[in-house]
C-alpha cells in the first residue's frame, strides 16, 4: 500500500505492509537503515522458499489519470501466507489516503484457507484510523489509513484484496507522479498500468522493471510495467537503502527537475507575503552580528532552538509550506515551514537563500525523473556562504548537516538545477582515561572526552534536555558499554554554547575491575564509549559486503593510564600495532614503567573516505586493516596479584587520579 506524498522529512510512499504492533519499531528501523530490507535479484524461475513469510502471487495496479492530475487507482492483489511469521504481516492491510482529497472503497476482501474455504471480510472488519504521530513528532493531518483485518489467516491461506482509490484533488495541480519500490516479499507478476491523456506524456525511470511499449488509443496512452522477483536477501548492516542502487520504478508527468522545482517555487511563493514584523524580528536578533555568516548563524540557531518540528498534513499542506508569519506565530512547523521562516528572516537581512529539496534518510540517489516519493525533505541553501542548513535538526550546529542529509542530490528550487550536499564532514574525538587500581581490585577513574564537529552539538543537545535520572542512566550506560560496574559524576563544558567542541569529564569508582590473588587480565581500555572500539564493531558487523554502505570520516585520539598498586605485577603487555591503507590509518602504543607500576596506552585512528557511501570493493580493500584494529581493541594487560596485605588497606577508599 502506498502513502500520500509529503515533504516533511520522513520516508514516504513506501510499498511496505506493516501490522500495527510492528509499525513503530519497523518505521524507526526504516528511517535509520533505509526504507526497505535490502535484496538482490534472483532468477524469477527460482522457487519461493517456505521460510519467506509470504508471497505476492499477483498484483495489478491501474492508475487512470485525468488532465488536472487527479486520478483513480484500482489495486487487486493476492498474498499467500507461507508460515506463521507471515500471518502478522498479511492479516492486516493498510491503504493510505487523504480524507479531504481522496476516498477509498474496498471492492473485495476475503481469505481463502488451505482447504478451499472462503471467509469474507465483514464491514466491521474495515476501519479508518489516523496515525497520531510521525517518528515521535506530533501531527495535524487529514491523512488516514483504511485498515482491512482479514479473518481465518493461517499458514497456507491466501488473502485477496481489491480496492479503488479516487484522488479527487491532485497533490500538484496538473501533475502526477508515483514511486514504487519492491515489496519485502517474493513477488510474482506485479503489473503497474498508467492510463493518461495522450497529450500528457509519462516519464519513467524503471530499474529492474520491464517496460512494455506504450499504446495510444482514443486520445489516451497506456503505459505498463511488470516486475517479478523470487528472493530478497537481507539488508547488510549499515547498508544504504536498496532503492539507491537496486530495483525501483518512478513515473512522473514532470518533464524535468527544473519543472518540478518550478512547481514547488510557485506553490511556496503563493504563501509568502512581506511581513514587517519578520523583518524587525530578524534585525533585532542579529543586532550585534557583523557579517552575513554571523547573521545566518544567529537566525539558524534561533529557528532550530525555538521552532518545534510538527508535521501538518491538511489538504495540500503535505507539499506546500505555510506562511512564514504563521510559522513564527505558532512556533512550530515541518521541514518546508522551517525553510519558509528561515528564508524570510534571511531575506529581511539581504542574505541570499533558496529551498533545496532532497531525499532524507538512506536513499543517496534520485531517479532520472522528478516527483514526490524519493524526494521527501526540504533544507536551505545559502549560495553566498556556500553551505546548506537544516533547521529541523535541532541538535546540529550551523555549518554542518545531519548525516541523513549528507552526500545526496539536492534540487535547488530557485535555480531549478541539481546540486549535491557535502560528501563528508570533519569529525574529531579525543579521550583520556586515568585509572588507579586499589589493592583489592576496585579502582577510581577519571575520564575526559572532547568531541568536535557535528557530534559536539548533538551531545550538548542531548545533555541539555536530560533529566537527572536520564543523566544517571547515561553514565551507567557508558560503564556497561565498557563492561564495567561503578558510580560516577559528570561535568561538562558550557551547554549553552551553540558551536565549538564539547568536553565531558566523568569521575568515579569501579567495582571489581580485576580479581586479586591470581593471574588476571585488565582490558586495554582507552575509551569508555564510542571511539575506536565502537567503530570497529560496526565495521566487523559484516564479514563480506555486497551492498553499498554508510562510512563516516572520523579522526580519533585515545589515551589511557593505569596505575597499579604494589601487590600487582605486570606479566604481559600487548604489542604495538600499525596498519595503513587507502582508507584507514591506525597506530597503537603500549608501555609499562616498572618503577611506578604504571601502564600507558594510546590509540590513534583516522579514516579517509571520499563520501558518506562506500562500495563493497572499498570494504574488501579496507578489511585487513579493520581486522587488525579489531584484534588490537581486544588486547589485554596480564597481571598477577596477591591478596591485600592487611585489613587496613580495605578501609582506604580509592582516590580519584
Amino acid at each position: 500500500m502506498q502513502r500520500e506524498p509529503t515533504l516533511a522529512g520522513d520516508p514516504v510512499n513506501v510499498t511496505v505492509r506493516i501490522p500495527p504492533v510492528m509499525r513503530l519499531s519497523v518505521l524507526v528501523r526504516v528511517a535509520s537503515l533505509g526504507w526497505l530490507v535490502g535484496f538482490h535479484a534472483a532468477s524469477a524461475s527460482v522457487s519461493v522458499k517456505l521460510d519467506d513469510p509470504y508471497t505476492n502471487e499477483g498484483e495489478t495496479q491501474t492508475f487512470t489519470v485525468n488532465a488536472d492530475g487527479s486520478y483513480s487507482k484500482l489495486d487487486s492483489m493476492t498474498l499467500r501466507v507461507n508460515n506463521e511469521a507471515g500471518v502478522s504481516r498479511v492479516a492486516q492491510q493498510y491503504v493510505w489516503f487523504n480524507r479531504n482529497m481522496a476516498d477509498v472503497r474496498i471492492l473485495e476482501a476475503y481469505t481463502l484457507t488451505a482447504d478451499g474455504q472462503r471467509h469474507d471480510v465483514q464491514p466491521e472488519q474495515i476501519r479508518d484510523v489516523q496515525e497520531a504521530r510521525s517518528f515521535d513528532a506530533p501531527m495535524f493531518q487529514d491523512i488516514q489509513e483504511k485498515v482491512i483485518v482479514f479473518p481465518a489467516v493461517e499458514p497456507g491461506a491466501r488473502v485477496h484484496l481489491t480496492y479503488r482509490k479516487t484522488q479527487r484533488q491532485p497533490i500538484v495541480p496538473g501533475e502526477f507522479s508515483d514511486f514504487t519500490p519492491p515489496d519485502l516479499a517474493p513477488t510474482r507478476n506485479l503489473r503497474l498500468i498508467y492510463d493518461l491523456p495522450a497529450d500528457k506524456p509519462l516519464y519513467a525511470d524503471a530499474r529492474g522493471f520491464n517496460a512494455l511499449q506504450p499504446v495510444t488509443r482514443d486520445g489516451r496512452t497506456r503505459y505498463e510495467f511488470r516486475y517479478d522477483k523470487a528472493h530478497f536477501d537481507r539488508l547488510e548492516r549499515g547498508s544504504i537503502a536498496y532503492v539507491s542502487y537496486g530495483d525501483r520504478l518512478m513515473v512522473s508527468t514532470f518533464p524535468s527537475y527544473a519543472a518540478f522545482a518550478a512547481s514547488y517555487r510557485e506553490s511556496a511563493a503563493a504563501q509568502g507575503t512581506h511581513d514587517p514584523a519578520i523583518a524587525q524580528f530578524a534585525r533585532q536578533l542579529t543586532a550585534h552580528d557583523a557579517t552575513p555568516r554571523d547573521k545566518a548563524k544567529t537566525l539558524y540557531d534561533w529557528v532550530r532552538r525555538n521552532v518545534r518540528y510538527v508535521a501538518i498534513y491538511v489538504g495540500r499542506d503535505s507539499v506546500v509550506p505555510h506562511s512564514a508569519s504563521a510559522v513564527l506565530a505558532n512556533r512550530y512547523g515541518d521541514c518546508k515551514d522551517h525553510v519558509a521562516l528561515y528564508g524570510a528572516l534571511l531575506d529581511a537581512l539581504g542574505v541570499r537563500n533558496e529551498p533545496a529539496l532532497i531525499s532524507s534518510g538512506t536513499i543517496y540517489t534520485l531517479p532520472s525523473v522528478a516527483g514526490y516519493g524519493v524526494i521527501n525533505h526540504a533544507i536551505t541553501w545559502l549560495p553566498d556562504l556556500q553551505l546548506y542548513a537544516d533547521s529541523t535538526a535541532s541538535n546540529v550546529e550551523f555549518g554542518f548537516l545531519p548525516a541523513s542529509d549528507m552526500n545526496r542530490p539536492a534540487v535547488l528550487v530557485g535555480a531549478g538545477v541539481l546540486a549535491q550536499t557535502p560528501a563528508t564532514a570533519p569529525m574529531t574525538r579525543s579521550t583520556e582515561l586515568a585509572i588507579k587500581v586499589a589493592p583489592d581490585g576496585s579502582a577510581s577513574f577519571t575520564y575526559r572526552l572532547q568531541d568536535a564537529g557535528p557530534y559536539a552539538e548533538q551531545g550538548r543537545e542531548r545533555l541539555r534536555t536530560q533529566t537527572p535520572a536520564q543523566r544517571e542512566e547515561s553514565i551507567q550506560a557508558e560503564l556497561r558499554n565498557a563492561n564495567l560496574r561503578g558510580t560516577a559524576t559528570l561535568t561538562t563544558s558550557d551547554l549553552a554554547a551553540t558551536d565549538g567542541p564539547l568536553t565531558l569529564t566523568m569521575k568515579g569508582t569501579l567495582e571489581d575491575l580485576v580479581v586479586t590473588g591470581m593471574t588476571a587480565s585488565i582490558r586495554a581500555l582507552t575509551s569508555l564509549g564510542g571511539g575506536v572500539e565502537a567503530d570497529t564493531r560496526y565495521w566487523l558487523g559484516e564479514r563480506r559486503r555486497t551492498q553499498p554502505f554508510v562510512c563516516h570520516n572520523l579522526a580519533i585520539h585515545e589515551s589511557a593510564r593505569i596505575e597499579l598498586p604494589a601487590n600487582f605485577r605486570v606479566l604481559d603487555m600487548p604489542e604495538a600495532q600499525r596498519t595503513q591503507d587507502r582508507f584507514v590509518d591506525f597506530t597503537s602504543q603500549y608501555a609499562f614503567d616498572p618503577q611506578t607500576n604504571v601502564v600507558t596506552m594510546a590509540r590513534d585512528g583516522a579514516t579517509h573516505f571520499d563520501s558518506e557511501v562506500c562500495t563493497p570493493d572499498d570494504f574488501t580493500r579496507m578489511r585487513p586493516a579493520i581486522e587488525a584494529i579489531g584484534r588490537d581493541v581486544r588486547a589485554e594487560v596480564i597481571v598477577r596479584s596477591t591478596l591485600m596485605e592487611s585489613s587496613s588497606v580495605a578501609s582506604k577508599a580509592p582516590q580519584t587520579p
